[in-house]
C-alpha cells in the first residue's frame, strides 16, 4: 500500500470501520491509460513490478504476428509476455523475477533479443536471462543465469554501450554489479564483471543513457543519481533530483528513457505521491533538465494508476502508438494488479513538450 492509499484509509476508518485500498492519483498534468493488460496471476498482493519494451520488425511471436512486446515480471511467480495490445502471448513460470529489461545483442548465429531479470528465488540470486530469436520467430525461451554475491538482487537494466552489451543489477542493500554479456561459441550466455560499488541504501530502479555514456540509479529513500558507465569512474556521481516531496516523494521507484526525434527523456516514478517526473537529457551530456510531472486518472483505457514500481518507455512506433508508448505498472487495479500502456504523445501535449 503506497503512503497516500495509506493516508486515506487511516482518515476514513473511523467512519467506516473498514479500509479498502484507494486509487488516487498524485499531483501533476493529467493524462489516460490508452490501455491495459490482464491482471497478473498473483492475485490480492504486491506481485506486478516491472516491465520492458522490445519493438522491431515483424515476428512471429507465440503464434501471433507482431512487431513487438512487453515484459513484465509478476515478483511473486515469473514473467509475463504481453502484445503491442495488452493481451496475453506467453507466461513463463521463472520464480521471483523483480525488474526486467530488454536489449539486441549481435550472434555469430544472427540478431538475439536477450531478456534480462533480477532474480531473487532462494539459491539462485542474480539475473535471469531469456532470449528470444526475432528472424525465425517462436516463442521467448530461458537462456541462462549469471549468479551475483547480492543477497537480494532488485533492480537492473541493460543497454549496448561501446560495442559491448552491459548490464546493471541493484541490491536491496544498495550494491550495485556492472557486468558485460555476451554469448560464447556454443550460443551460451557468458559475463564478465566490470565493476562494483555501494549506491548508500536500498536502490531499485535504473537506466542506461548509452549515447552519452551515463548511468542512471535510483535511491528510494534519497533520489536520483547519475554515473559514468566506464567502470574505471568506480563510484563517482552527481545527484539529479533529491526525493523533495515536490518532484518526487519516496519511494524513488522506476526509472525509463525515452528518445522523441532529437529530444530525449528521463522518466522516474514518484511512488510516494503516484505521480511521474520527466526530465529532458540535453545531447551534450549536461545535467538533465526538469520539464515536469504527470499523473495518470482513471478513463475509458483503463482505472487510475497508484503506487508505480517499475516503468519503462520508448520513442517510435510500437503498435497503436505511432510516436511512443510509456508502460507502467499499477499497483490498485480490479482482479489485481497489471500494466498500463500511455500514449507517449498525449503525455507530451500534457507538458506542453
Amino acid at each position: 500500500m503506497n503512503f497516500r492509499t495509506f493516508i486515506l484509509c487511516g482518515a476514513a476508518a473511523g467512519l467506516l470501520g473498514a479500509c479498502a485500498a484507494v486509487d488516487v492519483p498524485g499531483p501533476g498534468a493529467v493524462v489516460h491509460a490508452t490501455l491495459e493488460t490482464p491482471s497478473v496471476g498473483t492475485r490480492n498482493a504486491d506481485a506486478a513490478d516491472d516491465p520492458a519494451i522490445w519493438a522491431g520488425p515483424s515476428t512471429a511471436l507465440a503464434g501471433v504476428r507482431t512487431s513487438g512486446f512487453v515484459a513484465g515480471t509478476d515478483k511473486k511467480a515469473g514473467l509475463y509476455i504481453y502484445g503491442v495490445d495488452g493481451a496475453v502471448l506467453q507466461y513463463l513460470p521463472e520464480g521471483l523475477l523483480n525488474n526486467v529489461d530488454v536489449a539486441d545483442l549481435p550472434t555469430e548465429g544472427g540478431p538475439l533479443v536477450v531478456l534480462g531479470a533480477s532474480d531473487r528465488t532462494p539459491g539462485q540470486e542474480g539475473i535471469a536471462l531469456f532470449r528470444f530469436d526475432p528472424v525465425a520467430g517462436g516463442e521467448v525461451t530461458r537462456w541462462g543465469a549469471i549468479r551475483t554475491d547480492l543477497a537480494e538482487p532488485y533492480g537492473f537494466c541493460m543497454r549496448p554501450w561501446r560495442s559491448e552489451l552491459h548490464m546493471v543489477v541493484t541490491g536491496k542493500d544498495g550494491q550495485v554489479r556492472q557486468f558485460v554479456l555476451t554469448a560464447d561459441a556454443q550460443g551460451a550466455p557468458r559475463a564478465r564483471e566490470v565493476r562494483r560499488f555501494a549506491v548508500g541504501s536500498i536502490s531499485e530502479g535504473c537506466a542506461i543513457a548509452a549515447d552519452d555514456g551515463h548511468l542512471f540509479v535510483n535511491e528510494e529513500l534519497v533520489g536520483v543519481w547519475r554515473y559514468d558507465m566506464d567502470p574505471a569512474s568506480g563510484d563517482a556521481r552527481v545527484l539529479v533530483q533529491a526525493a523533495d516531496g515536490e518532484r518526487l516523494t519516496a519511494d524513488v521507484e522506476g526509472a525509463a528513457l525515452l528518445t522523441d526525434g532529437d529530444s530525449r527523456y528521463l522518466i522516474v516514478s514518484s511512488q510516494g505521491d503516484s505521480a511521474f517526473g520527466v526530465w529532458r537529457l540535453p545531447r551534450t551530456g549536461e545535467a538533465p533538465v526538469w520539464v515536469g510531472r504527470f499523473a495518470v486518472h482513471a478513463g475509458p483505457g483503463g482505472d487510475a494508476v497508484t503506487g508505480t514500481d517499475g516503468l519503462d518507455a520508448r520513442g517510435g512506433a510500437f503498435g497503436a502508438f505511432p510516436e511512443g508508448v510509456v508502460v507502467v505498472q499499477d499497483d490498485v487495479n480490479d482482479g489485481g494488479q497489471n500494466f498500463k500502456y500511455i500514449d507517449w504523445r498525449d503525455i507530451r501535449t500534457a507538458l506542453g513538450l
